[in-house]
């Protein structure tokens, strides 16, 4: 049953539907990576990071609804259910009880750079079917390069090999 008539044709409603069920269950995970570290986190930098990571989630989640609008705007029904998110999450696992203040930075960096680097993708895909929603993948991957920078930041000073 479809709703919403789309304005693209199908082959691009298809390529853009995917891109954005595609996202949508990225920044899912990505929120709930996020909190599970949240809740999680344990160390010396344990308010800073703490305190980043609402940054993230409060991001992931806000982007994420805009996405699932997007795609009901197209005529693709969304689908956030939490079996559709676990089946497909493309994410670093977050491990069972506590960790450390810089086992959250890692596992952050490379959640946000797993997101990015799928985002690059679909931005990419969606130049010639569907430039608005390009473009809000453009600003998703803006937001979160910021967000990676900061937690990429907090590994500083390390060795360089």
């Amino acid at each position: 049953m479809t709703v919403v008539k789309s304005t693209l044709s199908d082959e691009a409603l298809k390529i853009t539907g995917t891109a954005l069920q595609d996202t949508l269950v990225d920044l899912l995970g990505l929120s709930l990576i996020g909190k599970q570290a949240h809740w999680n986190i344990v160390g010396p930098r344990f308010r800073s990071i703490h305190l980043q990571l609402d940054e993230v989630v409060d991001t992931a989640r806000a982007h994420s609804d805009t996405v699932a609008e997007r795609a009901a705007a197209l005529g693709v029904a969304p689908d956030g259910r939490p079996e559709t998110v676990a089946a497909a999450l493309a994410l670093p696992r977050t491990k069972e009880g506590w960790l450390r203040d810089t086992e959250v930075v890692e596992l952050m960096v490379s959640a946000l750079e797993s997101v990015i680097g799928r985002l690059r993708e679909r931005i990419a895909a969606t130049d010639e079917p569907d430039p608005v929603s390009q473009d809000l993948l453009i600003a998703i991957t803006a937001d979160l390069e910021k967000q990676r920078w900061m937690f990429e930041a907090e590994n500083w000073p390390r060795d360089e090999k």
